[in-house]
Formats: C-alpha cells, structure tokens, sequence
C-alpha cells in the first residue's frame, strides 16, 4: 500500500482545521440553510402526484396523448358508485331509490367546485350526461351503479363519502379511479407520520445506549432530522421542473433520517476514539474527518451512483425518487462533514456528557481486536473454505424463489383485501364487469372510415377479451380522422397475450391503430424496465467498481464486493418472491398474493445495492487503513472488522427500526420496501460483511489487494488512499502526553 502525502496537504485534515476554527460559522451557515430548506418544503407533499408510472416514449402513451389532444378530457370512471338496496326493495321501488335520485341530482348544486356530473346512472330521473341504461342495475335489481366525474381530484376521501351517502337505508360504496388513487396516497402519509412517531423515539433509545450518553446520543438523531427537512425543500424545488409522484416522500424520510443517523453514528465514534486516545479536540476532528469522514463521502458518492441507475428508466416515476434519494444522500453526507465536526469542535469531551459511564467506556485498540468481532473474525479466518461453502450455498437457496417473479402495475389490489375502496371495486368490477375502471383502447387514425369497421371486427378476436368485443367507434369532432374504441378484459392482470395480438395485427396502408388504456400502458412500462435492466446493471457495477478502486487501491476488492452485493440483492429478491408472490405470510401481513410492483421492485434494487455497497465501504475501509499502517492482511482484516462490527450492527439496527416502521404499514407496496430492506440489513450487517467479506478475504491472501501497475499508478496520482494517521504526541493533551513520555 502507498503512504499518503503529509496532512497538511490532505484536503480532509485542511476541512478539519478549518471548520474547527470557524465551527460557529459552520454552524450557523449550514444549519440556517437546512431549515430554510425545511421551511420552504412545507405542504411539499400537496405538489406530489400518484403519476409518472408509464413510459413516455411507448404506443401506448402516445395513444393517450392522441386522446387527450382529440376528445374531450375523460371523467368517465373518477368516481363509480355502487347502491345495494335493502332486502325486500329493489332499485325501482320509488319510496326507498328518490333518496338515491335526489343526492345525484343535487350533486353539483351542494358541490360545485367538486362534482362535475354525473356521467351515467340507472335512474331516468337522474341527470346525466349519458342518459340512463337498464345495463347499470344488476340482474335480480338489487344493485345499481353511478358513475361521476369531478372537479376537484384532490377531494377528500370522506367529503366524497359523506357528499354520496342517502339516508333510506340503501348502502353506499364507492370506488373509481380517483377514490383508489386517494385510498394509496393517505395510506402513505400515513406510513410515513407512523415512521415519526414510533421510529424516531426507537432510534432516541438505541442511540442511548449506543453512546451511553445523551449528549452523543442526540447528535446523530439532529443530524437526521435536519437532512430530511432539507431533502423535503430540495423535493419542493424540483416540483418546480417536473412531475414527482408521492412515493418520494417516505423514501427521503427513510433514506434521509436512516443514512444521516448512520453517517453520524461513524463520525461521533471516532471523535470519541480520538479523545479516548488523548488528542485534544482540534486534532480529533481532524482525524476523524480524515477518516470516517473520507469514508462516508466515498460511500455516499457509491450510494447517489447506485440511485443514479434509476435515471437510465424512462419513468417519471423512477426519476423523480431519483431526485429526492440523490438530494437526500447528499445532505445525509454533507451534514457529517459539516455541523456534525462544528458541533464535535463546539462540545469535545462534553460530546460524552450525561451519559452512563458503562456504556460511554471506549475500549483501546488491544480490547477491540479481544471482542466478541475480533474473537469470531479469528475463528471465520480458521474455517474459511467451510464457512464461505456453507454461507453461499444458503444464499443460492435463498435465491431459488426469484424464478416465479413476476411483475405488476398499480391497482387497489395492492391495498389491504379488507380495505373499505378496495372491496368497493371489488364488488363493482364483479357485478358490472362492463364497467371497469381499466378498458384497453384502440386509437385508429385514418382518412377512410371504411377501414375502422373491418380492423375493430379482427381486434375482437384478441383473446381475454370479454364477450362483445369493442364498442362502436367514437368519432373525435376535433381531429375528423381520429376513432376511439374500448374493450374490456376478462381478467385485468392478465393482458399480454391481448395486447402481443392487437398489435400484430395487419393495418391497412394509411391507416395507423394505437393500443392503449391502462393495461396497455402497464404492459409497455414493464417492457421498458426490462429493456433497460442490463444497461443499469452493466452502469451501476463499473461506475461502483472504479470508484472503490480509486479509494482502496485494488481491483480485486470492488469485484468481491460486487459479487457479495449481487449475493445479497439477489437472496433479498428470492424472499421478496417467496412473501409477496408466492403468498407465504400473507394472511399474517394482510396483502394479496400477486405480481410485484415492476417500478417499486425496480426501486428497491437500487437502495438495497447502494446500502450494500456503503456497508462494504466501511467496512474495508478499516482494513485498509491499517494495512496502510504496515499490518499483514490477516491482521488488517481482524482489525477492520473488530473495529468495524459494533458499528456496522448498530448502523443496521437503526436503520432496520426507521424501516421497520413501515412494516406495519397497510399498503403492501409500502411492505416491500420495508421487508426488503429488513432482509437485505440482516444479510448484508451480519452473513455478508461479518462473515463472507472475511472468510474469501483469508482465502485471497496478499492478491485481495492486487491491480495492475498501470491501474496503481493512476490510483496513486489521484489521490484517494486512506491515508497513514501516525501518532501525533504535540497533540496530546497533557496527562496523555506525559504517559506517551513515561
């Protein structure tokens, strides 16, 4: 290993002298520009939006922008509302249906900025654009349904309850797109307000207990407070640009409270293994910023790389959360080398004030590497070839279950099967199977209306097609040569056979057929993921892996922990599959077996390799220093990993709690980020980097550092090696001093 160039020119001790002179300035600067950030974020979250899940450049979304552009904006299916009448009535009898007329009739009157009409209902009394249909009652008229469009498509859920519901004694359930849509974004400000209630105090006493004191304690948790504030005025800001859907919301508040505590949890223990070790406190924030914070900057730099990956999907979706990880990381990693070093500058030995003294004890060096970490560490390196057959063969059973994977779009599925919208569309889409919220569409342009008849007759015969084929063509009265026309499925989730038919169709000359609607768009949205999978993948790992060449200096390291992260992610989606898929647990957790959500999978892909990779930049990171240090590679890794191992438990264990809040969470979508993350934390914190990282480490030998001169010598030039910290006894503070002299 190469020996670092003096301190003084090390970017990161002069960061360390400075902010120590300057630390108020620090403060105030950073601090004033994180809550400015978190006051102008406030009521972000009404800017979000449930969009962006389609992909902009497929047939189908140009299918709905030549809608959009030829007919009238569609509030057919906003709002569908189901009566079911009481035994002995049926939806003719008139004492018991005026009710029901008059509600409808009075709709827009009562609700004018909200309801914009009712689009179709069973009764001829009722006002309607469409007029009435006997087809809106069940057979045995017990049932009716009306479907209404509105204004107003941020109308709270129960306004739009109490505004439908009569007092005759007919039940009201109501469903539609928009009610579904309201039922998923309350069920995630719901999740996320849970994350701040229960997990914050959680992560209060951890800390405690971490640190043994209160001061210490506090730190990390201030430290996350304010990434999310700023992360949220970051999110408001980029609402300015684009369209950012409501995911990204518990996504910053995860990702920024978790990484930040994380990040902290590494700068606030080594200041106070500096000034356990007798530095004063100027040379302990500057040490600790040569090293923790060295570190936490390359891992942050590997995490916002991992993220980036999400940019290369055509997704709205996936973007936007991009944005808001990124920003999120960024400030988790700016706030560590910021106010935390000002305020460890501002406290030094009060950084262990109020605090149990048996906790607070930091134990030398010769301690550490007698732990319980440096003991098992000793015993992995014994039975390397044993424990590296046994842990991976478990981790290939582990990803046995990815081979049923399968992938879905959004719909109230994904909401708890006892979910009062849910079960309304349930019943809806069971009783007027015609009625659908989600038809598939064809969009046929042509100059000669002769051609529409024939090609919508040879559409009819795609199969899982429900009987009648597609309707009479609609004629736009904008664009004359534009036709639409609907079909519905027999079973929604199930399309692709129906859309691969429709569009192997033979079109006519000058005539030109879009397939759309939202199992059209679902089906492109997936196709467009899997396309670009293998260029993410492909990105992701060489941008990760000459970054962790350039900090470590060796090229076999980034391949091992590109392999374990495969590892990790790839037994991660095995249990992904066999919860959510395969359905085990599912009366347990309250979801639905289905496919998962193709962009909340692809999501969850990347967060899980980019923690993955920030365990391993840790971890490694120790080694490498004290292989700097002259160590032999055994010594470095039972070092790393001894001095590492509480610290990368703890850091899992805090984040397991901010992401276990989102367990109990009722949107199944929700279920998988948590038991994912809860999954790859476990993995990845104890069989991959306590475990695996060092029984193929003993195994490697010397070649675990290897890479070619050429590579070397780049390496070098750059500059990015852990650096040499030697003992430094003009910083020591006197009593320490004169044992250094004894």
């Amino acid at each position: 290993m190469q020996l670092r160039r003096p301190r003084d020119r090390d970017v990161f001790a002069l960061w360390g002298n400075l902010v120590t002179r300057h630390r108020f300035v620090v403060l105030g600067l950073v601090a004033t520009a994180m809550l400015a950030l978190g006051g102008y974020s406030w009521g972000f979250q009404d800017r979000l939006s449930s969009g962006g899940l389609d992909d902009p450049n497929s047939d189908s979304v140009r299918a709905a922008q030549v809608v959009a552009a030829s007919f009238d904006a569609s509030h057919e299916v906003d709002v569908a509302v189901l009566y079911t009448f009481p035994a002995g009535t049926t939806v003719d009898d008139p004492d018991v249906n005026q009710a029901v007329i008059d509600n409808l009739n009075s709709l827009t009157q009562r609700y004018p900025n909200d309801f914009a009409s009712v689009n179709a209902a069973y009764w001829p009394a009722v006002t309607s654009l469409h007029g009435a249909t006997t087809k809106l009652a069940t057979p045995d008229r017990m049932q009716a349904l009306a479907t209404i469009g509105l204004k107003n498509l941020n109308i709270d859920y129960a306004k739009l309850k109490d505004a439908l519901s009569v007092s005759s004694g007919v039940e009201v359930k109501v469903g539609g797109l928009q009610p579904v849509a309201m039922a998923l974004n309350n069920t995630i400000a719901t999740d996320t307000h849970r994350m701040e209630v229960l997990a914050i105090p959680a992560v209060a006493v951890l800390l405690f207990f971490i640190f043994g004191g209160v001061v210490a304690a506090s730190l990390p948790l201030l430290m996350g407070v304010l990434t999310v504030l700023g992360a949220n005025g970051i999110v408001r800001w980029i609402t300015n640009f684009t369209e950012v859907n409501s995911y990204v919301a518990p996504v910053v508040s995860m990702i920024g409270l978790g990484l930040a505590i994380d990040y902290s949890l590494f700068i606030v223990s080594r200041f106070r293994e500096e000034v356990a070790a007798g530095y004063d406190t100027p040379t302990a924030v500057r040490r600790s910023l040569m090293t923790a914070g060295r570190t936490i900057l390359f891992s942050a730099t590997m995490i916002v790389a991992s993220l980036a990956g999400m940019l290369i999907f055509p997704q709205g979706f996936l973007k936007s959360i991009a944005y808001g990880a990124i920003a999120t990381v960024t400030l988790a990693a700016l706030t560590a080398v910021t106010i935390l070093p000002a305020m460890l500058a501002i406290l030094g030995r009060w950084v262990n004030a109020l605090g149990i003294k048996r906790f607070r004890r930091i134990r030398p060096a010769h301690e550490v590497e007698q732990s319980f970490w440096g003991r098992s560490t000793g015993w992995v390196m014994r039975h390397p070839w044993k424990i590296t057959a046994v842990l991976i063969l478990g981790l290939l059973v582990l990803i046995v279950p990815v081979r049923n994977i399968a992938f879905g779009g959004f719909s109230e599925k994904y909401l708890p099967p006892d979910n009062t919208v849910r079960m309304a569309q349930h019943e809806i889409d069971t009783a007027f199977p015609y009625r659908k919220s989600d038809p598939i569409e064809l969009i046929i342009r042509t100059d000669d209306s002769t051609e529409v008849g024939p090609l919508i007759a040879q559409a009819g015969d795609a199969p899982g097609l429900l009987p009648g084929g597609f309707g009479v063509p609609t004629r736009s009265q904008i664009n004359r040569d534009v036709y639409s026309t609907t079909a519905y499925l027999v079973d929604s989730t199930d399309y692709d056979k129906t859309i691969d038919y429709l569009r192997a169709l033979d079109v006519p000359d000058g005539v030109t057929m879009l397939v759309g609607g939202v199992p059209a768009q679902q089906h492109d949205s997936i196709a467009a993921l899997l396309n670009r999978l293998p260029l993410m993948i492909a990105l992701v790992l060489t941008v990760t892996t000459i970054l962790m060449f350039l900090t470590f200096g060796s090229l076999v390291l980034p391949l091992k922990a590109a392999f374990m992260s495969v590892l990790g992610l790839g037994s991660t989606l095995g249990i992904l599959t066999w919860i959510f898929t395969e359905g085990h647990g599912a009366t347990l957790l309250n979801f639905t077996p289905q496919p998962i959500q193709a962009n909340i999978l692809f999501l969850i892909i990347a967060i899980i390799y980019g923690l993955s990779t920030d365990y391993e930049v840790f971890l490694v990171s120790r080694m490498v220093e004290a292989r700097a240090a002259g160590a032999t590679t055994e010594q470095a890794i039972r070092s790393g990993t001894a001095h590492t191992g509480r610290i990368i438990t703890a850091a899992a264990l805090i984040l397991l709690v901010v992401t276990g809040a989102f367990a109990f969470s009722e949107l199944v979508l929700m279920q998988y980020i948590a038991y994912g993350m809860i999954a790859a934390l476990i993995i990845d914190a104890t069989v991959l980097r306590m475990l695996l990282v060092p029984a193929t480490m003993k195994l490697l030998g010397d070649r675990v550092w290897w890479a070619p001169r050429w590579m070397k010598r780049v390496q070098r030039r750059i500059g990015l090696t852990e650096p040499v910290l030697h003992a430094e006894p003009d910083n020591l503070r006197p009593r320490e001093l004169a044992d250094a002299r004894t």
